[in-house]
C-alpha cells in the first residue's frame, strides 16, 4: 500500500496543469516580425491567467500551431510535435512554438528534448514566464530540485502574478524540499489570485497540521 506522503505527491504533482499555449506574452521580447497584418492574439493557461499581444504571424506559421494545439488537447503528441517543429522552422522569431513543443516533448516524457526546446525560447524571450515556468516543471520531473526552484523564482521576479509560478513554486518546496515557509507563502499568493481552486485551501491546511508537528 502507497504511503499517504507518495498519495500526496502524486495527488499534487498531477494537478499541475500545462501552462498557456502561447504565441506571445506581452514585455517579454518575444514578438514576431513577419510581413503581413497584426492579429490580437489572446492566450488562457488552464488557471486562468490571460495574455494578449498583437503579433505579425505568417499564415503557415499560424496554421500549424493552431492545428498543433488540437493535437496536444486531443494527446496526439506525435502529431503535435512534429507541427510545432514546421512552425519554429517557419517562424524562427516566434519563441511560443518552442514553449509548445516543450510541453508537447514533456507530455510525451522526453525530458531533454523538453529542455532544449523551452532553452530555445528563452534564447529568444529571456523574461517569458511561461517558459521559465515550464522548465521549472521539466526540471523537477528531472530531479533537479534547485534549478526548478531558480526558474520559477525567475518567472516572479520579472511576472510577480504569474500565479501558475506561484503554484508550481508552492508545490516544490512543500513536496521537494520540505521548504515549508517558502511553500506556505507561495500557496497564500496562488489561493490570493486563484480563491476559485478547490484544493489549496486542503493544502495550506495540510501544511500548517505537519508544520505543528
Amino acid at each position: 500500500m502507497r504511503s499517504r506522503e507518495a498519495h500526496r505527491r502524486s495527488d499534487r504533482a498531477a494537478f499541475v496543469p500545462i501552462a498557456a499555449l502561447l504565441l506571445a506574452v506581452a514585455g517579454t521580447g518575444c514578438t514576431a516580425i513577419a510581413p503581413g497584418p497584426p492579429r490580437a492574439v489572446e492566450s488562457l493557461d488552464a488557471s486562468g491567467f490571460t495574455i494578449s499581444e498583437k503579433a505579425r504571424i505568417p499564415a503557415r506559421a499560424r496554421e500549424g500551431f493552431d492545428d498543433a494545439n488540437r493535437a496536444i488537447a486531443a494527446g496526439d503528441l506525435d502529431r503535435a510535435i512534429a507541427l510545432l517543429e514546421e512552425a519554429a522552422a517557419a517562424a524562427p522569431e516566434l519563441c511560443a512554438p518552442r514553449i509548445n513543443l516543450g510541453v508537447a516533448l514533456a507530455r510525451k516524457g522526453d525530458l531533454a528534448a523538453a529542455e532544449t526546446a523551452l532553452l530555445g525560447a528563452l534564447a529568444l524571450s529571456p523574461r517569458h514566464p511561461v517558459a521559465k515556468n515550464e522548465l521549472g516543471i521539466v526540471y523537477r520531473r528531472m530531479g533537479r530540485f534547485a534549478d526548478a526552484r531558480s526558474r520559477f523564482e525567475s518567472a516572479l521576479e520579472t511576472h510577480p502574478d504569474f500565479h501558475p509560478a506561484h503554484r508550481n513554486l508552492a508545490i516544490l518546496c512543500d513536496l521537494y524540499l520540505g521548504d515549508a515557509a517558502c511553500a506556505l507563502e507561495h500557496y497564500e499568493r496562488y489561493r490570493d489570485a486563484v480563491p476559485s481552486d478547490p484544493k489549496v485551501e486542503m493544502w495550506i491546511a495540510d501544511l500548517r497540521q505537519r508544520s505543528q508537528r
